[in-house]
């Protein structure tokens, strides 16, 4: 794998194949990759860019997937954000820089709270579904599925790539890719708020 986009934890991109439901089209794209960065190359010019965002989501580390999730949300954000929303993001932005189990279990309450329509809300389930346990506190661990937190990052950078003016689902997906490969490279992957 290249140096440049060393913080992707899936190299072996046929291991992450099942996990993405690429639809025919994409999945032919791929056909051959053997890495993470090759199928993003292949999906980005077939012009499957949700599909390649989604293979974002699924090869970062949990902790760099949620930070991506909240800055595509952050970029889409209108500026009369409903509270609930803004609180859900910056809960889940919160466990990325402590990982603690009550900052991870605050970001799932207000995820519920703006009721799972909101790419803020799908950033909070992300962060709760990259813990130890999807338990209520002091109750045996369950631990959440692995590829959860992926499905959460995905759900969270669709749902960013279409709020508000869907005409600039192109232009924000292309975007996306780029900060996910910033953050892939060990950037911050910043994307500053849209223009209005």
């Amino acid at each position: 794998m290249s140096d440049a986009l060393k913080k992707f934890n899936a190299t072996d991109f046929p291991g992450l194949l099942p996990r993405l439901d690429l639809p025919v089209g994409a999945k032919s794209t791929v056909q051959g990759c053997g890495t993470v960065p090759e199928a993003l190359a292949a999906l980005e010019s077939g012009g499957f860019l949700l599909e390649a965002a989604r293979v974002i989501a699924y090869a970062l580390p949990k902790r760099e997937s949620v930070w991506w999730a909240c800055m595509c949300a952050s970029h889409t954000a209108p500026l009369d954000l409903p509270e609930p929303d803004r609180a859900a993001r910056e809960a889940a932005e919160l466990w990325v820089r402590q990982q603690t189990d009550a900052a991870r279990r605050t970001a799932m309450a207000h995820a519920q709270t703006s009721e799972f329509g909101t790419p803020e809300a799908w950033s909070g389930v992300a962060a709760f579904w990259s813990g130890e346990s999807m338990a209520p506190e002091g109750q045996a661990n369950v631990p959440p599925a692995p590829h959860l937190t992926g499905t959460a990052v995905s759900g969270a950078v669709a749902l960013s790539s279409v709020r508000g003016d869907v005409s600039r689902r192109i232009a924000r997906l292309r975007r996306f890719l780029e900060s996910g490969r910033n953050i892939a490279a060990g950037g911050p992957g910043r994307l500053t708020p849209e223009d209005s």
